[in-house]
């Protein structure tokens, strides 16, 4: 069944993404395409695999942990935790991402380096930026940031590797695209007034958002529905 849905609507992506890289001056091969499978089962994993796309995302750390053992003899896939982690769970993480999308808190930071495995590489992560404003957003507001920003590249237990943020979903596109906007410059700032952030990644850009996302930027977007249809109930 997967392998019928994703033969429908990853070209269908694809085409989009080359037009919106174009539309930015860039290359659709710049843009890192996601997976987000939350909620899908192992066979979904790999119809996703078996199309190409390496790059899992995943909102939970218990099912993140499950779909890893379930494809343990698979060599393929780089595992991105995508969705809000609690600090307590930060440690359960160690040695099974490749990229966390979401630190958003000092505190979570702190947390991953404190209990970083003797021996293990620093995790890989992005700060996420509230740039929408909405309350209900995890992630530092821009000016929280920027305050905070000296403090995680100096952790030894993390690299930063850039930033992500969400958009809200709203019709309203001028809103989604200042949302990503803001992101950008904020990463450019960084760059320009951060000794010690060398972050190249802008993780945004969801389903309904992504063709702005990388007109904006982006470099790598998150889809779930519109590569995979919509989560089994």
């Amino acid at each position: 069944m997967y392998e019928h849905i994703i033969a429908e609507t990853l070209p269908d992506i694809r085409e989009r993404l080359d037009a919106a890289a174009v539309r930015s001056g860039r290359r659709a091969g710049e843009v890192q395409i996601v997976a987000v499978t939350k909620g899908h089962s192992a066979a979904a994993l790999r119809a996703v695999l078996d199309a190409g796309l390496y790059n899992l995302g995943e909102n939970r750390v218990e099912e993140l942990e499950r779909k890893q053992d379930e494809l343990q003899d698979d060599d393929r896939p780089r595992w991105h935790m995508v969705g809000h982690v609690q600090s307590r769970k930060a440690p359960q993480l160690w040695g099974r991402v490749n990229l966390l999308h979401s630190l958003d808190s000092s505190k979570l930071g702190a947390r991953f380096h404190r209990t970083r495995p003797e021996g293990a590489e620093p995790i890989p992560v992005l700060v996420q930026v509230n740039t929408s404003g909405e309350d209900a957003k995890y992630g530092f507001t821009p000016e929280g940031f920027t305050q905070a920003l000296p403090g995680l590249v100096e952790l030894t237990g993390l690299q930063v590797r850039g930033l992500m943020t969400m958009a809200p979903f709203t019709d309203d596109e001028e809103w989604v695209r200042t949302t990503f906007r803001r992101l950008r410059e904020t990463h450019e700032w960084a760059r320009a007034n951060c000794p010690g952030y060398e972050g190249t990644e802008l993780s945004m850009g969801m389903s309904n958002d992504f063709e702005i996302a990388v007109e904006e930027g982006s470099t790598m977007i998150r889809l779930g529905s519109a590569l995979l249809g919509e989560r089994p109930t």
